[in-house]
């Protein structure tokens, strides 16, 4: 069994809905959930919306490999509503979205998967519920636990918790 870490989050629609039904489908369809963070309230990152983004981390015991829970959170995520064009390279407001942050301390460089997440170290809004479920957590490829990463991440935007 392998722990895989999922941070989640959208901004549209039922949000909390949305969240409740995301874990569901997880804890089905990639492993049992060992622990969800609480929620946390942030402003989109990257770009402009005029809703704010409710965001969290799950860890999963699974025995599904990387590139198989990447296509389930795929699913979920266009189950849930969520439609990807193709069309631009920017961030845009969505229902939910899915994003495999570390699947064990694995490091992988494929076309379709990067782990750990490449941008997670940027992005307060999954280091800090990773921090509440995960405090000892190292990224395995920075070698810095994530007290470290969130001392030395540049990302000003504001975060609440809204939910635990």
């Amino acid at each position: 069994m392998t722990n895989v870490i999922i941070s989640f989050g959208g901004n549209q629609g039922d949000i909390f809905g949305l969240i409740d039904r995301a874990l569901v489908e997880i804890n089905k369809r990639v492993g049992t959930i060992v622990s969800v963070s609480p929620l946390y309230e942030s402003e989109p990152w990257g770009f402009e919306a005029e809703t704010n983004f409710i965001n969290g981390v799950v860890e999963v015991e699974t025995n599904i490999p990387a590139n198989e829970v990447l296509c389930i959170a795929l699913e979920i995520e266009s189950e849930l509503g969520r439609m990807r064009t193709g069309i631009g390279k920017g961030y845009s407001s969505r229902p939910m979205d899915l994003d495999i942050i570390d699947y064990g301390g694995e490091e992988v460089c494929s076309p379709s998967l990067v782990l750990p997440h490449p941008r997670m170290q940027l992005r307060k809004f999954v280091l800090l519920p990773l921090k509440d479920i995960c405090p000892s957590w190292v990224h395995p490829v920075l070698d810095m636990d994530v007290e470290k990463l969130i001392d030395v991440c540049e990302d000003n935007s504001r975060i609440k918790k809204v939910r635990n």
